[in-house]
């Protein structure tokens, strides 16, 4: 038997944010086990502790349908989890992902209220060819004349890759009435493992809806990992204010399926380059279970 913890993150509210499933004590299982208990959770990714050592946590995720080599949501919840069983007090902690080495901080506040942040694995981009805009405007049911020109359309990745689409407003984003077929298709011809539609609100602050259905997730609620990629793609392109080579935003996501968010972002620049970004934001865990398989 194998325990497990149902958590929602970027938000302190059961029930709303991103669901994500937490097994800190995943050192005996093989993969396949790994991959049958994500499907059993059902949550969009579930994080599995394959070894849990003093300041160095190893890990795994998993969505219902396969691998991945690192999510953001799932962990935020994993620092709540092992803040709350007495395994993480605050001080130096790094996950060892497939996607690199994500070290983690703890922000404490009054009643119990925490705060987990990640600087993400290294912030990456590619350019994406201008016929291809056209195509992922109509695979989220647009005219391309609704996609902003003075955001940036391309794909990028701070551990798992996502093509960003601007849009002219919030307005047109909650309207979207995609073609998941279609956006696979595109996932799959662009090598990313989502198209991640955004638009402004004001400065520094964003919303946005994260398709993946190459993922077996038709739309993830509120996506840290990209949430991240998409402050360092901004900041890249002077979109953001940087000041002290800083830059800071919020990505507000879930709205559309019911479970809103914020993601919190910060971005490290030393002369117009990002050096590093880092991600933070709220979990409360749902509830606890047992697995049989």
């Amino acid at each position: 038997m194998t325990r497990y913890s149902e958590v929602s993150a970027f938000t302190d509210t059961p029930g709303q944010g991103n669901r994500a499933g937490v097994v800190l004590g995943a050192g005996e299982l093989s993969g396949a086990q790994m991959q049958a208990l994500a499907a059993f959770v059902g949550a969009p990714e579930t994080v599995f502790v394959t070894r849990l050592g003093h300041g160095l946590v190893r890990v795994r995720y998993f969505t219902p349908a396969q691998e991945v080599d690192f999510c953001g949501h799932a962990t935020v919840a994993l620092g709540r989890v092992l803040a709350q069983e007495g395994h993480w007090r605050g001080g130096a902690l790094t996950l060892e992902t497939l996607a690199g080495q994500v070290p983690l901080r703890l922000l404490l506040g009054a009643g119990g209220e925490c705060q987990v942040w990640m600087r993400q694995p290294g912030f990456e981009r590619r350019a994406v060819g201008r016929p291809l805009h056209a195509e992922l405007a109509e695979a989220l049911g647009l005219s391309d004349r609704l996609i902003h020109r003075g955001l940036p359309l391309a794909s990028a990745s701070t551990g798992l890759w996502s093509v960003f689409v601007p849009l002219l407003d919030a307005v047109i984003l909650d309207g979207l009435e995609p073609d998941l077929e279609r956006i696979r298709d595109l996932s799959e011809r662009l090598d990313v493992a989502s198209v991640y539609a955004y638009a402004p609100l004001g400065v520094g602050r964003f919303a946005a809806r994260d398709f993946a259905p190459l993922l077996g997730i038709p739309e993830d609620p509120v996506t840290g990992s990209a949430g991240g990629a998409l402050l360092g793609l901004l900041a890249s392109e002077g979109r953001v204010p940087v000041r002290s080579e800083r830059a800071c935003g919020v990505v507000y996501q879930g709205h559309a399926v019911g479970s809103p968010g914020e993601v919190e972002v910060e971005v490290e620049m030393q002369s117009g380059r990002v050096v590093a970004v880092h991600v933070g934001g709220h979990a409360a865990v749902e509830r606890e279970g047992v697995w049989k398989g």
